[in-house]
């Protein structure tokens, strides 16, 4: 199927983060209620054409600072030969720096170093998925942030209120194409705009409990829930167009 353009009216809210008056949150309504599901292993055509079975996964993660490289790193120890393909391999050397001088999780033979094969008997996909899902804990916990969080999207800037105080706007929405930078229109495949991924029974507010939890906190969430749950009731009058 031919993605969709997303340049279309979207429904957003503003609310105050219970927890910190000084905290407003910017959602989109329109993607948190669409109903996007992650297909991979499923339908998932890969952003390259070259590498279909890696997913998102092919470039590596980048960290998104010292604590959480430091996170991951905890949970690579506990990684085995039996949850992870490439271990034996790369045992003390899974990340690297990119041409900027970032540092990332490692490439080998094609995708992230923490991609098992479709044949691996560990399980396919993210090694750092199988540790979460063997130990009974959110995957949230061991991946990367921008793993975890894609393709939600959460961006932060300061925001003047005109009396000479200022307070902190958290986004959160739809990681686009355009989120990748000028290398986001190079991707042979996208997700979150193709119709082929708008197929969950569940919306992705619900479905994506988790990872809102860990960017907006319980009480944050809570209050995003009562304010998707209305948009719906009200019939999502600015729905998602590959929905």
């Amino acid at each position: 199927m031919p993605e969709i353009d997303l340049v279309v009216p979207r429904a957003w809210v503003d609310f105050v983060n219970p927890d910190d008056a000084d905290e407003v949150f910017h959602c989109d309504l329109t993607w948190l209620t669409s109903r996007w599901t992650c297909i991979f292993g499923g339908g998932c055509h890969g952003i390259y054409r070259s590498s279909p079975s890696t997913g998102c996964c092919t470039l590596g993660a980048h960290f998104s600072g010292d604590e959480d490289h430091e996170r991951v790193a905890g949970h690579v120890a506990r990684l085995t030969d039996d949850l992870w393909q490439r271990r034996p391999f790369f045992e003390g050397g899974w990340t690297e720096l990119d041409d900027e001088g970032d540092l990332k999780t490692r490439v080998a033979d094609g995708a992230c170093v923490f991609h098992n094969d479709a044949d691996f008997p560990g399980g396919y996909g993210c090694a750092l998925h199988h540790l979460a899902v063997a130990e009974g804990r959110s995957f949230v916990e061991t991946k990367p942030d921008v793993c975890w969080q894609l393709p939600l999207r959460r961006q932060f800037r300061e925001v003047d209120r005109g009396d000479g105080s200022t307070y902190t706007e958290t986004s959160i929405g739809e990681y686009t194409r355009a989120g990748w930078g000028p290398g986001g229109a190079d991707l042979d495949w996208y997700c979150s705009s193709n119709t082929e991924a708008h197929v969950s029974p569940v919306p992705v507010y619900l479905a994506s409990r988790d990872e809102l939890v860990a960017m907006m906190g319980e009480a944050g969430y809570a209050e995003l829930v009562r304010h998707c749950d209305a948009f719906v009731e009200a019939g999502r009058p600015q729905p998602h167009p590959a929905d």
